[in-house]
């Protein structure tokens, strides 16, 4: 197996698992797990609330019995209410606890503009100062459990935008989950962001996207998971993102963190049946990875 393809792990968001309240249809977590094993995936994050077990120890043994280890966990934050700080700070320690216990070595960090994640607003220069001060608090946190916290620019976020994410880069020093969708959606050229902020860049998700339709979802005319039901994102190498540039670039550059394929799913209507629906568009993009992608990236092998 070739070094990179050993580092590609899964998201139960490609099952339609998701943390955005009212998201969708939540298949079974051992069914998913299933999938996830059958295409050979040794690792996958944590998941919405429920997906997978609170205790460390039923989290290690559940994945264990199929052949799969947690490598991080996506948490939403409000990194930028003052009043609210306490309690960010309190649910950041119990994530992080349970993200070490259960083996993870990633805290992936969402800047939600309240827990209903509302839509974003701009702002003050006070909000702003203190989400990179709470950021920098999460950091130590996640650094006394042995974890490096990512955060994860999002749609419908506090870092959704181009403008948004400069502004992080330049005035914080928290590290980056490079999310090749969400960057192109919000404005920036993911493969630039690759070759700029190489050393910042601690975790990749892996996502395409149909860029014709983010219009409308930055309009705020379309909802997010109305544009995900109807197709905003793709397979792998089926979108407009250049995916292989992406991981050419970060490889070069001698990036040896995991990627992870997250191919955002909400699931409309019936759930489909076992071996078809989500597993089907994965193995899809897996396929793209294995036989477009790697053959580019040298010989580097593992064992």
């Amino acid at each position: 197996m070739s070094d990179f393809l050993a580092r590609v792990a899964s998201a139960p968001i490609s099952w339609g698992i998701c943390e955005v309240p009212g998201w969708g249809a939540m298949l079974p977590t051992r069914r998913v797990l299933q999938e996830m094993s059958d295409l050979g995936f040794t690792a996958t994050e944590l998941g919405a609330p429920g997906f997978l077990p609170q205790e460390p120890g039923s989290v290690k043994a559940l994945l264990a019995e199929f052949g799969m280890t947690l490598s991080g966990g996506f948490t939403p934050i409000e990194p930028h209410v003052a009043s609210r700080r306490d309690a960010t700070l309190k649910q950041a320690r119990a994530t992080a606890r349970l993200l070490a216990e259960s083996g993870a070595k990633l805290f992936i960090s969402a800047a939600i503009m309240d827990a209903d994640w509302s839509i974003p607003r701009a702002l003050t220069a006070g909000e702003h100062r203190h989400m990179v001060e709470t950021l920098a608090l999460i950091d130590e946190i996640c650094a006394e459990h042995g974890l490096v916290q990512v955060l994860h620019p999002h749609v419908q976020t506090l870092v959704e935008t181009a403008d948004d994410v400069h502004r992080i880069l330049d005035t914080c020093d928290v590290n980056w989950c490079l999310d090749t969708g969400h960057l192109a959606i919000g404005g920036i050229d993911p493969v630039q962001f690759a070759k700029d902020a190489v050393e910042r860049v601690g975790h990749v998700h892996l996502k395409d996207v149909r860029l014709d339709m983010v219009p409308a979802v930055l309009d705020r005319e379309v909802s997010l998971k109305a544009a995900t039901q109807a197709g905003l994102f793709t397979q792998l190498g089926r979108g407009d993102v250049d995916i292989a540039g992406v991981i050419q670039a970060l490889e070069a550059a001698n990036y040896r963190g995991s990627y992870v394929i997250e191919q955002d799913t909400a699931i409309a209507g019936a759930v489909p049946a076992e071996g078809q629906g989500p597993g089907q568009e994965v193995q899809s993009s897996l396929k793209y990875l294995q036989d477009i992608v790697a053959p580019t990236l040298g010989k580097r092998v593992i064992a």
